[in-house]
Parts: C-alpha cells; structure tokens; sequence
C-alpha cells in the first residue's frame, strides 16, 4: 500500500474550508484537474454520500463515497470505482489551527492494480502524478476560499 502526505495553510475559517469539501458536488468548482463532480445520491454530503468525478483529461474518471463525516474535525473518502490502475483508494482529511490560520492535512492510500507490474508503475510514474495532482488540488482549495 503507498501512503501520500500532504498539508496545506489556509487563511479562511474552518468551517469554510469544511464546507468546501464536505458538499462533495463542489468539487469541480475549486480542483483544477477536474471537469465536472456529479452527485450519484439524493444528499450532497455526510457518510454514505457519492459522487462520480469526471478529470479535465476527458478520460478519466472515478466515483467515490464519504466513510468519515466530523464537522470541522475528519474527513474520508473511499474510491468505488475508477478509470486509474488504483484499487482500495481513500482519502482522509484533518484541520488544526495554527495562529488563526488552518492547516488541511491529506492522508492517502492506496494500492494498485496489476501486482508487481503495478507497483513498478506506482515507483516510476502514479506516485508521482498523484502527489502533483494533490498539489494542484489543495491549491485550487486555498484560493477558492480565501477569495470568495
């Protein structure tokens, strides 16, 4: 299993950055990578709630579901199905405050497809990409709700 870090500063109320990524169709409002975030349940958030995620790429794609829901403290994710050579894919999320900003941290699993093949791949390439595209990700965050 490959665990990603990452963490971001943000100057803005945690319920505003709460409110960002628990209404899980907003998604495409702030992550650059992505198109469009559709709902695929009747509640746009708490546990249980889904999505499916169309990327800018236009081929790729995934559907995920919300497995941890504490207002302003947790957050988690668990991908149900993807385009990616990922399985068992999740995503949690944390806020502490530091001197009257918030710290988001991200934790992400996952495993990949295809054995060793897919572990070669992760090394060479996936790792990669996706710590990129958590970095483009909390940087779209940061300035939707510091600017809106």
């Amino acid at each position: 299993m490959t665990t990603i870090h990452n963490e971001i500063t943000i100057d803005a109320p945690v319920e505003k950055i709460w409110n960002a990524l628990s209404n899980i169709d907003m998604l495409d409002q702030y992550d650059p990578t992505v198109k469009k975030s559709t709902l695929l349940t009747s509640s746009n958030r708490g546990i249980g709630a889904k999505r499916k995620v169309d990327m800018l790429d236009g081929k790729n794609w995934f559907e995920e579901k919300v497995t941890a829901f504490k207002p302003n403290e947790a957050l988690a994710f668990e991908l149900t199905a993807c385009s990616f050579p990922v399985h068992k894919l999740k995503h949690s999320y944390s806020f502490e405050n530091v001197g009257g900003q918030i710290k988001v941290k991200q934790v992400m699993e996952y495993d990949m497809k295809f054995g060793f093949l897919g572990k070669l791949m992760d090394a060479l390439v996936v790792r990669r990409q996706s710590d990129k595209g958590i970095k483009k990700f909390f940087g779209g965050l940061k300035s939707f709700v510091e600017n809106k």
